[in-house]
């Protein structure tokens, strides 16, 4: 898993403001809320700059934001800040840890893990991922909800292929080459010219490596992380998943800790 969103991170959500957050956060909340979760504390698992995590705790949600990058977290305590006053009253603020999704440690349960904005393709280890789904399966409540989004391979082989996407802004140029590599990785080369105080264009590199994931192939890891009762939509809709989805969105629950706690009652 490469650190990328460096200076990446200070553009970010200028670039990425065509990312239809609002509606995919109504998905979520429904699925939540569905579930039975309405209320209580939340993680995100690569959150970024933090888009998601706002949005889910102005729904009420007590959240966690998780990200290995630091610049992206800088940047989403700033937004925070920077938010009128307003719109944060009467919800709590939201805890932002700098941790690898790979290793993330939480001081207790939480009522369900959500990862976002195909956050998970970039471990491009299967074992790795593994071990995501099982450190997820260890800090949900009993029968807690996980849901994520990724990335086909599909969408990989198919529509980024070996394109080249430019975008000019007023005060960013972002050229973003797509490589699919031998070793079945897919490789994002990121060149930004971002405008510097005294008018001049500062040109920075960024190299981004993820890899897509089928349903079978999470729902295997999944399982045999402990997760269950894992199911599959067409991207943020209602939809089955077909082989020309290019995002998924995956549902699973803990398993496990129900069980154990009848066990111990019954031992009591």
């Amino acid at each position: 898993m490469n650190e990328a969103y460096g200076a990446f991170a200070e553009v970010y959500d200028e670039l990425m403001d065509n990312v239809p957050y609002d509606a995919w956060c109504a998905r979520i909340r429904e699925l939540l809320e569905a579930d039975g979760i309405r209320d209580g504390i939340v993680a995100e698992l690569g959150c970024g700059t933090g888009s998601m995590t706002r949005r889910l705790a102005d729904a009420g949600y007590d959240m966690i934001g998780i990200d290995m990058s630091p610049e992206m977290l800088d940047a989403a305590r700033e937004q925070e800040v920077d938010r009128p006053e307003g719109e944060t009253a009467g919800r709590k603020d939201i805890l932002y840890l700098m941790q690898d999704m790979r290793e993330f440690e939480l001081y207790g349960t939480v009522r369900s893990v959500v990862c976002c904005c195909d956050s998970i393709n970039y471990v491009t280890e299967p074992e790795e991922v593994q071990e995501v789904f099982r450190l997820v399966n260890n800090y949900l409540d009993p029968e807690g909800l996980m849901v994520l989004d990724f990335h086909t391979p599909y969408y990989y082989r198919e529509v980024l292929r070996e394109r080249t996407i430019a975008e000019v802004r007023d005060d960013v140029a972002m050229i973003w080459e797509n490589e699919e590599a031998e070793d079945g990785l897919h490789r994002l080369w990121l060149t930004l010219f971002q405008e510097t105080e005294d008018g001049r264009y500062e040109r920075i590199e960024e190299m981004h490596e993820q890899r897509g994931y089928t349903p079978e192939q999470l729902r295997e890891l999944a399982e045999q992380a402990g997760l269950t009762d894992v199911h599959f939509y067409d991207g943020y809709t209602k939809e089955p998943v077909t082989e020309k989805s290019e995002r998924i969105l995956m549902t699973a629950r803990e398993c496990g800790k129900s069980a154990e706690l009848q066990k111990n009652k019954e031992d009591n």
